[in-house]
């Protein structure tokens, strides 16, 4: 039975992580897995697969109804946890966009269900007789829920998706006007309409507590957070969540993930996530 449970504990990472946006919580549900899987006779088991699938997807189910409790009283705006994606429990099924941050925030905006529905069909090509057995629900409830997911879900993905190259390279700019304090250069990077989030949750100095919307509010930040006494800052551009981010760290240590979107030639959006709770996997 572990043979069979180690085959299938990537899946089991990618679907917990991808309904929790947290890999704290998804290799906790990945264990949880694991004891509730050792106490079932293996002649009980008709598919590992099936029944590994349904005791995470409805743990994750369990624990969005607490998590969405503690995300009320979080301090500031709340961002996944971020994870390097090569190599990760998670490289093996990152291949799509389905382990972005954006894509990530944008599940949020699901309900439970409709989130858990969306990602066994779209992510990892669940029918839906299986999606049906796995939420406890009838096949047609599952189509409905799947529907109302990918139209809000269409609604609002980016227009555009620039390629890794162009990413990273709009990227490097922006870190080299942050590091030169170059506020004109700088603000010719960003959109017009560009928003900040920065997810310190309570524990990272300077953290905004609010998102930040246009240039001259964006940029003054920035800058600003660059002159805050610190320890001394490496910056590093690795892959994570599948896309160019910036590591800055002190020593081996993780100390923010700054990530962008990029819209137009412009960055449009940027993602900080301060959290030391957050940084531990980095």
């Amino acid at each position: 039975m572990t043979d069979d449970f180690e085959t299938y504990r990537p899946l089991m990472f990618s679907i917990a992580y991808r309904m929790l946006g947290s890999a704290m919580e998804a290799e906790d549900i990945v264990q949880e897995a694991y004891l509730r899987y050792q106490r079932v006779s293996p002649q009980d088991i008709d598919s590992p697969k099936a029944f590994l699938s349904a005791v995470v997807t409805r743990l994750c189910l369990n624990q969005l109804q607490s998590a969405r409790a503690r995300r009320e009283q979080y301090v500031g705006p709340w961002l996944p946890e971020p994870i390097l994606t090569a190599p990760s429990p998670a490289a093996k099924l990152s291949a799509d966009e389905s382990i972005s941050m954006a894509f990530l925030v944008l599940l949020e905006n699901l309900t439970p269900p409709q989130r858990a529905v969306f990602l066994l069909r779209e992510v990892f090509d669940y029918d839906y007789a299986e999606i049906a057995a796995i939420l406890g629900k009838d096949e047609a409830a599952c189509r409905q829920l799947f529907s109302r997911a990918k139209k809000h879900l269409a609604e609002h993905r980016p227009r555009f998706k620039p390629s890794p190259e162009a990413h990273r390279q709009m990227l490097e700019r922006f870190m080299n006007a942050v590091g030169a304090g170059d506020m004109d250069g700088l603000t010719r990077l960003l959109a017009d309409n560009v928003t900040m989030w920065a997810d310190g949750g309570g524990k990272a100095r300077g953290a905004a507590t609010r998102p930040l919307v246009g240039v001259e509010a964006v940029a003054q930040f920035v800058i600003a957070s660059t002159r805050l006494p610190q320890v001394s800052l490496t910056a590093q551009i690795s892959e994570v969540n599948g896309e160019p981010a910036a590591i800055l760290r002190a020593g081996d240590q993780a100390m923010v993930v700054l990530m962008i979107a990029i819209q137009d030639d412009r960055i449009h959006e940027l993602r900080i996530i301060g959290n030391p709770d957050k940084l531990r996997g980095l």
